[in-house]
């Protein structure tokens, strides 16, 4: 478990400690998609020592999110240069860039370079979650008294480059989930999805605060924003991590795979159902809880594969197509999933990295995890959960928001190793105090 928070934070320690806890405010001034990029991205900056890359080099895990930037700005640049070239595209995919895969490369690198403790990270994002219930509860007042409407655009929001939809700040409204008209919002997000998984992530990140009322607090405000998010995938990902979890603790993960295939035929028998019956019923039901949004992901997807084929190797680069829907509303191809979204833009170069990276990050945390580590065991937890969700949520266009769980994620795997003398220190002061 972390240790409990009783230093003198660094410099790197405080910026990230205010950026988490003051989420709301950065929310509200509409800054978030640069202003997250610009903190960690300017951290790693500052710190980076060649000196000391060379004495204590990154995992490979970290090399594989920077070589996954590489990979996306490569072939932006080819598309670019297909389509002639545009400053405004051009201006599009570099933003892009710095706020997707390079921002998680910044998040996983700067622990190697500057004093970020997992503890001091756990703290704010408790502090954030513990938050969440006060920000539902404004929100879903607002929607009974019926005033606030359907959000705004804040005014600093309109001077910066990109969509400004996906900067408004969206209020609580009423959305039909398995026929009932429940109240949903994204809070400091810009879609369900991404506040489904982030609240996931929240959750696992907030098991290892050792203040007991902020962490019970900050496990209800995890749980009341997966509510109100309304996501499926992330609904589902909360009890399949926590299981897993429980296997670790319990001995029982390498026998899983074992116990999982027993109790599904098992199942299968008692049941009178073939295999694809038994998987096929609960997606069903999975896909009926909201089938219109069902329809239209599925539709999208289609589109961006069939895309896809037509430039398979480096993808198109850019976004250039869009798939139709009804009557006048078009949608942006790769606009949900990110592996059809990584074959189109990026082609099978950027889709091998990709997997190449997150099964590294994953492995990562996996084997000290399977040795006993907790830290690691919810993170390899965490890193389950989103690579579902990234089945629904291009990883490009959330990874601003779940930036706080990479700068985590990054601690946690630089703690995690057997060198690390530094934070040895830290908790043998701890110790002693």
């Amino acid at each position: 478990m972390t240790q409990d928070v009783e230093f003198p934070l660094s410099p790197s320690e405080r910026v990230i400690y205010w950026t988490i806890i003051l989420t709301p405010v950065w929310w509200l001034m509409g800054i978030q998609p640069l202003f997250y990029p610009a903190v960690m991205i300017g951290l790693l900056f500052i710190h980076f020592k060649l000196d000391t890359l060379i004495q204590k080099p990154f995992s490979i895990a970290v090399w594989a999110w920077l070589a996954m930037s590489i990979a996306m700005i490569w072939t932006a640049a080819l598309g670019i240069n297909d389509m002639g070239f545009n400053l405004q595209i051009a201006l599009a995919a570099f933003v892009t860039f710095i706020k997707s895969y390079f921002l998680i490369f910044a998040c996983l690198a700067l622990p190697f370079f500057a004093r970020v403790r997992v503890e001091v990270i756990t703290r704010a994002t408790a502090w954030m979650a513990a938050g969440f219930l006060v920000t539902i509860a404004i929100e879903v007042a607002m929607l009974f008294l019926k005033i606030g409407g359907s959000g705004y655009t804040p005014p600093l929001a309109a001077l910066l480059p990109g969509d400004k939809g996906s900067l408004r700040v969206i209020f609580a409204a009423f959305s039909t989930f398995l026929g009932v008209p429940l109240p949903r919002t994204v809070l400091y997000t810009p879609d369900p999805p991404i506040l489904g998984i982030c609240a996931v992530l929240c959750f696992l990140i907030c098991l290892g605060e050792t203040n007991k009322p902020l962490r019970n607090f900050a496990l209800a405000g995890s749980f009341s924003a997966l509510l109100v998010s309304s996501s499926r995938s992330a609904l589902l990902c909360l009890p399949l991590v926590l299981l897993i979890g429980v296997c670790f603790k319990s001995g029982l993960f390498r026998q899983m795979s074992l116990w999982l295939t027993t109790l599904t035929l098992i199942g299968c028998s008692v049941l009178g159902l073939t295999f694809k019956e038994l998987v096929e019923k609960p997606v069903e039901g999975f896909n009926q809880a909201r089938s219109d949004s069902s329809a239209e992901r599925a539709l999208v997807v289609q589109r961006t594969l069939e895309a896809w084929q037509e430039s398979p190797w480096i993808g198109w680069g850019v976004i250039r197509g869009k798939a139709y829907l009804y009557e006048d509303v078009y949608i942006g191809l790769g606009s949900f999933s990110t592996y059809s979204a990584v074959l189109y833009v990026n082609g099978i170069v950027g889709f091998v990295v990709l997997i190449s990276a997150m099964a590294l990050t994953l492995f990562a945390v996996y084997m000290p995890a399977i040795r006993g580590n907790t830290l690691c065991k919810w993170a390899f937890c965490g890193l389950i959960a989103l690579y579902i969700a990234l089945n629904a949520t291009p990883l490009s266009w959330m990874a601003v928001n779940l930036w706080f769980f990479f700068a985590w994620l990054g601690a946690v795997m630089y703690q995690s190793l057997p060198d690390r003398a530094d934070v040895s220190s830290w908790e043998q002061l701890s110790a002693q105090k």
